[in-house]
C-alpha cells in the first residue's frame, strides 16, 4: 500500500511517464506496474489498479490525436468492437487463470510485435500489391485484422504491456494508412480495451483507489505530452521508438 508522500509522488510521476509512452507507442504498464509493486501494492491488485488508473490517460491520448482520427469512424467502429470483445475476455482471464499461464505467452507476443514492426513496411507493400490486384484493401483493413485486433485486446485486458506494439504492427501491415493515423487508431483501441477491463475489475476485483487515482491524474497529463511529441515524429523514427520499447519490454519480462 502507498504509505508516504514520496511513494505517492513516485506513483504520480510513473503515471505521467506511462501516459506519455502509451500515447506515443504503448508499454507504459512497464513503468507503473513495477512502481506499484515497489511501494508495496500486491501483484494482482497492482495489475488491476494500474489498468483502472490508465483509462483516463488512454482517453487523453486519444483526444490529443483527434485530428488524425478524422475520416476513420467506420474503421474505429469495426475494430473497436474487436477490442471490446478481446478486452473483456482478457480481463476475465486475469481473474480466473493463474498468472503463470500467460508468463510463457507474453514475451512471445511482444517479440512477434517487434519483428512485425521491423518487417512491416515490406510485408505491407506485398499485402497492398496483392490487394490492389483484387481492387484494394477495405477501409477497415485486411480480413485478418479484426481477429488480430481482438487477440491484442485479450492480451491487453489481461496485462497490457506492449499492447500498443502489437496493435501498431497489426495496423501497419493490414491497414493502408499512415503511421500517425495508425497511432491515433491504436490509442482509441487501447482506450477501449483498458476501459472495458477496468469495468470488469471494478465489479469483480479489489482496486486500490489511491493508486489508481494517482496513476489516472498522471496519465492524463502524460497523454497530452505524448500526443504533442508523438505526432511530430517521422514515421521511421516512430517505428524505431516502437522497436526500442518492445525490446525493453522483452528484457524486463525476462529479467
Amino acid at each position: 500500500m502507498i504509505g508516504s508522500v514520496w511513494e505517492a509522488v513516485a506513483v504520480f510521476l510513473a503515471g505521467i511517464a506511462a501516459g506519455t509512452i502509451n500515447t506515443v507507442v504503448g508499454s507504459g504498464t512497464l513503468i507503473t506496474f513495477p512502481t506499484l509493486l515497489a511501494v508495496g501494492v500486491p501483484a494482482v491488485t497492482a495489475n488491476v489498479s494500474n489498468s483502472v488508473g490508465l483509462v483516463p490517460g488512454s482517453l487523453s491520448g486519444a483526444w490529443g490525436y483527434r485530428r488524425e482520427l478524422a475520416g476513420q469512424r467506420g474503421r474505429l467502429l469495426r475494430l473497436g468492437l474487436a477490442s471490446l470483445v478481446g478486452g473483456t475476455i482478457g480481463a476475465v482471464l486475469l481473474l480466473v487463470l493463474p498468472k503463470s499461464a500467460f508468463d510463457q505467452i507474453v514475451p512471445v507476443l511482444i517479440g512477434l510485435g517487434v519483428v512485425l514492426v521491423i518487417v512491416g513496411p515490406r510485408i505491407s507493400r506485398r499485402v497492398a500489391a496483392r490487394a490492389e490486384a483484387r481492387g484494394g484493401l477495405p477501409e477497415q483493413g485486411a480480413g485478418w485484422v479484426w481477429p488480430s485486433v481482438a487477440g491484442a485486446g485479450v492480451y491487453g485486458g489481461y496485462f497490457g504491456a506492449a499492447q500498443g506494439v502489437l496493435l501498431m504492427a497489426i495496423l501497419g501491415i493490414g491497414v493502408d494508412d499512415t503511421m500517425q493515423r495508425h497511432n491515433a487508431t491504436k490509442n482509441v483501441l487501447a482506450a477501449i480495451v483498458n476501459g472495458i477491463a477496468a469495468v470488469v475489475f471494478i465489479v469483480a476485483a479489489h482496486v486500490d483507489w489511491r493508486a489508481a487515482g494517482l496513476i489516472a491524474a498522471g496519465s492524463i497529463i502524460g497523454g497530452q505530452i505524448g500526443a504533442h511529441v508523438g505526432r511530430r515524429l517521422p514515421s521511421a523514427v516512430l517505428r524505431a521508438v516502437i522497436v526500442v520499447v518492445g525490446v525493453v519490454a522483452l528484457v524486463s519480462f525476462y529479467a
